[in-house]
């Protein structure tokens, strides 16, 4: 019982940082410039959310960034909302119930405003010039480029349970998955609930 009480409190020591005004400008900073690159969605920029809040900064553990994610999807409403989980957690590990609000509204706010008002100016240009050859090839570009951040997305979230490479059943869930997807009319949150019920049962 003793060494489980002082495995508790290292987990505990190692997620509680010291959060001054000079991180959270740092915060703040870093998700304007998620809000700007997030193309395809916030959920495409998830490495360098994950590279600067649990690698670099230690604001987060793997586990608190891949539960911030995971409830977002499950959650009804728009998955944007793992950026406001993300913000609450900083905000929990750094002491305080306020500042886990402030930092909640800080991260969704500076993720929302940049890009809202680039999309919407964005879309007037395209539109108005949807017929150049440049703008045809740019969209035609950017598919790959999405496609290849919701892999490392998902990539990073299976890495926070151990080494995703030798995870055969994560893949096999994954093959099954995309199969039922592209090939039924099945609901994207039956398959969540299906793999929560697996992971629950201790299978992934």
């Amino acid at each position: 019982m003793y060494h489980r009480l002082q495995a508790i409190e290292r987990v505990n020591e190692m997620i509680v940082p010291v959060i001054g005004w000079a991180d959270w400008v740092q915060l703040l900073a870093h998700y304007l410039v998620f809000s700007l690159i997030s193309v395809g969605g916030a959920i495409t920029v998830l490495p360098e959310m994950h590279r600067l809040l649990v690698v670099s900064q230690h604001w987060l553990s793997d586990a608190q960034f891949s539960a911030s994610v995971a409830l977002a999807q499950a959650s009804p409403g728009p998955n944007i909302l793992f950026v406001a989980l993300m913000g609450w957690n900083i905000g929990l590990n750094a002491g305080s119930t306020w500042l886990a609000l402030v930092a909640a509204i800080l991260c969704l706010v500076s993720v929302l405003l940049p890009s809202s008002v680039l999309a919407v100016l964005a879309a007037r240009w395209g539109h108005h010039n949807r017929e150049r050859r440049a703008v045809r090839a740019f969209k035609q570009g950017m598919s790959p480029i999405v496609v290849s951040l919701l892999i490392a997305t998902g990539w990073i979230l299976a890495s926070a349970n151990g080494d995703p490479a030798r995870d055969w059943p994560l893949w096999a869930v994954t093959a099954v998955s995309a199969l039922v997807v592209w090939r039924t009319k099945v609901h994207l949150l039956w398959l969540l609930a299906l793999g929560a019920l697996l992971g629950a049962a201790g299978l992934l």
